[in-house]
């Protein structure tokens, strides 16, 4: 089932993508349907969204890591490689309970990106490192 509704999920988002081109907004269709997929990580997502709190991070080397400021100021580090958050909800809704799919941040991130609002920076090779060192700190 898990599969399915990630398959779904991957469908929807391309959905949003298409929508967002087309009207440069989300349809309450299509709000609905996200609604229905992610739940309670849409809200609080589509808020990092508007506050334009995701970021590509890159370095001279060519690494790049997502950096959501979460609603708290914090920032939440996540690979580009990988569904993992390194917050608090994500180790325990995602991979505890498994009662959502992904975090706020990580929705964020691929809204942000099917929307074309990702904010961009760029760091050093040491500065990247700090971050992922960081991740295993929180």
């Amino acid at each position: 089932l898990g599969d399915v509704v990630s398959a779904v999920g991957q469908q929807l988002l391309g959905e949003v993508e298409r929508v967002y081109a087309a009207h440069g907004r989300l349809t309450d269709e299509i709000l609905s349907s996200l609604q229905f997929v992610f739940q309670g990580p849409l809200l609080p997502a589509l808020d990092l969204v508007d506050r334009k709190a995701v970021s590509i991070v890159t370095s001279p080397s060519g690494r790049s890591l997502y950096q959501v400021i979460g609603s708290s100021g914090t920032p939440y580090t996540c690979f580009t490689s990988s569904t993992y958050c390194c917050c608090p909800s994500y180790r325990f809704s995602v991979l505890l309970k498994e009662d959502h799919m992904m975090c706020k941040h990580l929705l964020a991130i691929l809204l942000s990106k099917r929307m074309g609002l990702i904010q961009t920076a760029g760091v050093t090779d040491q500065e990247l490192s700090a971050m992922i060192v960081q991740m295993d700190l929180s």
